[in-house]
Formats: C-alpha cells, structure tokens, sequence
C-alpha cells in the first residue's frame, strides 16, 4: 500500500482500534497509522470527509468531536480527583467510541461534580475547561449517536488525541496548570 498507493487492509484500522481498547495505550504512533488508514481513505473517495492533522475545533464531524469532549471529560476529572485509580479513559473509552448514547449522559452529569469542585480551589481553571466543554457540546447534535461505524471510531481516537494533546501545548491552560500543581503539593 505504501509504495503502490493503494488503500490500507481495513483490517489495519480494526487491529489498532481494537488494541487501543484492549491495553489503552494511546500513541502517537498508533493515531498516525489511524490517521493514515482514513486519509488514504479520503483521497480514493471511500471516504467523503478530510481527516484533520492538527486539532480542528471546527470540524462538523460527530465522532470527532465526541472523542475531543472526552478528552475534556477526562480533564476535568483528572483535574477533581487526584491520584485516581482509574480514569474515564480506563473505564469508558471503548464504549464512548464505539456507543456514544449509552456513555455521555452519564459522563456529562458526573462531569458537573468534577467541575463544582474544582470552581472551589481554581476558579479561572474551571471557567477555561466550561468553555472548552460548552464549545463542544454546541456543535454536536441533540442527541448523542447510538453506535459508530469503525471510521467513527477512528475519528473519535484522533480528536480525543488532539484535543489530549493540545493541553499539553496550549499557553491558556500553563497559569492554571501551575495553580494545580501548587495545589496537589
């Protein structure tokens, strides 16, 4: 495929996926072969929608943008809860990513708790992860996907990456991050 140009083995993208869920290893490596098995995708025409390289937050993609709100869920939490033994990611992001109904409700109204007690030590933090989660939230549809099709799925794994990883780049969340951190030690 690399050296022909032809698509990739949809097995390919089925094996990462599964293996994500199966050790919750989220790599580089593992998103860019995810990424490359559906843009190879897009430019044969299988698929209708460009894969996004960087973070888009304005991408109209459903599965996208679940796998960017779980990645704030997953913020917010870690941000309430110190030193837990599980996260969401460890608990739900094989179901978030592949039946979304049946996963954020429940994720969205514990994320309220999360964020009440965070507005308690670092106000500022808590008003930049609302907007993030406000951003989100408008532009999905009213309800939430009942099952997504193994594109969507690796839609949901890119844009939880990205929006995992635009934490770590991202100046607008370092004065609030130092407050956690003075906070926990």
């Amino acid at each position: 495929s690399v050296l022909t140009g032809a698509r990739y083995p949809h097995h390919l993208l089925v094996q990462l996926l599964l293996r994500i869920r199966c050790d919750g290893h989220i790599s580089p490596l593992r998103i860019g072969l995810i990424k490359a098995v559906l843009q190879r995708d897009y430019r044969k025409n299988v698929l209708k929608e460009k894969i996004p390289m960087s973070l888009d937050e304005n991408s109209g993609n459903d599965a996208y943008q679940l796998g960017r709100l779980f990645a704030v869920l997953e913020r917010i939490q870690s941000a309430a809860i110190k030193d837990a033994n599980a996260t969401i990611t460890d608990r739900y992001f094989g179901s978030a990513s592949t039946v979304p109904y049946s996963v954020f409700p429940r994720l969205l109204t514990g994320s309220k708790n999360h964020l009440a007690k965070i507005r308690k030590n670092m106000p500022s933090y808590a008003v930049n992860l609302d907007k993030d989660l406000a951003s989100i939230i408008a532009k999905l549809p009213p309800s939430f996907p009942k099952h997504f099709s193994i594109e969507s799925q690796g839609r949901f794994a890119i844009g939880y990456y990205q929006q995992r990883e635009s934490y770590f780049s991202s100046s607008k969340y370092d004065s609030d991050q130092t407050s956690v951190d003075a906070v926990t030690n």
